[in-house]
Parts: structure tokens; C-alpha cells; sequence
């Protein structure tokens, strides 16, 4: 007797894709590679990195919870940015208990590298695609696609 997947009504076709994105991209998410830069790191290192770059002044743990991955994965991931010279660590001067991280000169220079590539080859095409839905539902997509990772987080975190 075969399972039917009613339940998933007519939103088969965005689980699929949704399911093939994070196939996709846990694939590569830990993989090393150069970007096109002058430095290997992988998919997980850049959001670091890109985190750190907009959000300078928050805490480190602030920023793992934003990116929805563990304190611990997050802090490995800063320390081979700090080896790589790409990130440094910093305390506050009135609190010297909380870590901040700070993009160096030389990790600006390799994600505007970064950046610039990526945007060609990932990027562009979904842009133009996004370009032509109206920002009501560019929000509502954004708003259900994180619900849909806080779920996920939840649901693992309860082991």
C-alpha cells in the first residue's frame, strides 16, 4: 500500500524545491574552495563573514542565532576566519566579557572578490527572477521561508 502525500495539498511543487535547495546546498556548505579570491573557505565561513560585516556590534552569540546555527559551529567557523586573517576578535571597552569580531582589511578585500563573482555565477539570474514579483510577496516568501528554519531549529534542538 503506497503513502500519498495529500497532505502537502498544492504545495508539493515548493516542498520539492524547497527539499532540493537544501540538498543542494548541504552539499557545498562545508566545502572548501577559492571563489575566485586569492583564499580558500567554504559556503558555512562566508556567512560568517558576511554576518560580521552587518553586524559588527552585535555579540557573537547574536549573530549564531541569527545565521540558525549552534554557538559551537558558529565559533569554529570565526576561528578559521581569524587564521585565515579574515576576522579578528575584539571585547568591548566597557564590557570585556562579551566577544565582538571585526572584518580585517584583508577579509573585506576577499569577499568584495567573493561578492562580485557570486553574484555572476548564483545570483544575477535569481535577482531578475525576483526583480518581477511584487516586494508584498518577496516579504511574505522571506516570512515563510523563516518560519520554516525556526521550525526546523526547534524541532532538532528537542532531542
Amino acid at each position: 500500500m503506497a503513502i500519498r502525500l495529500e497532505w502537502m495539498d498544492k504545495h508539493r511543487q515548493l516542498v520539492e524545491k524547497i527539499i532540493k535547495y537544501g540538498n543542494a546546498y548541504a552539499h557545498v556548505y562545508n566545502k572548501q574552495w577559492d571563489y575566485h579570491t586569492n583564499i580558500v573557505f567554504s559556503a558555512a565561513q562566508i556567512q560568517v563573514l558576511e554576518y560580521v560585516l552587518e553586524n559588527e556590534n552585535q555579540k557573537m552569540s547574536e549573530i549564531a542565532k541569527r545565521l540558525g546555527i549552534t554557538r559551537s559551529a558558529f565559533s569554529k567557523n570565526v576561528k578559521k576566519l581569524i587564521d585565515k586573517d579574515l576576522l579578528e576578535k575584539f571585547h568591548s571597552h566597557d564590557n570585556q566579557k562579551d566577544i565582538f569580531l571585526r572584518v580585517t582589511a584583508q577579509g573585506e578585500e576577499v569577499y568584495s572578490q567573493y561578492s562580485k563573482y557570486i553574484f555572476e555565477k548564483c545570483f544575477r539570474e535569481m535577482f531578475e527572477v525576483a526583480d518581477q514579483i511584487p516586494q508584498q510577496y518577496l516579504e511574505l516568501m522571506a516570512k515563510m521561508l523563516d518560519n520554516f528554519a525556526e521550525q526546523m531549529i526547534y524541532h532538532t534542538n528537542l532531542k
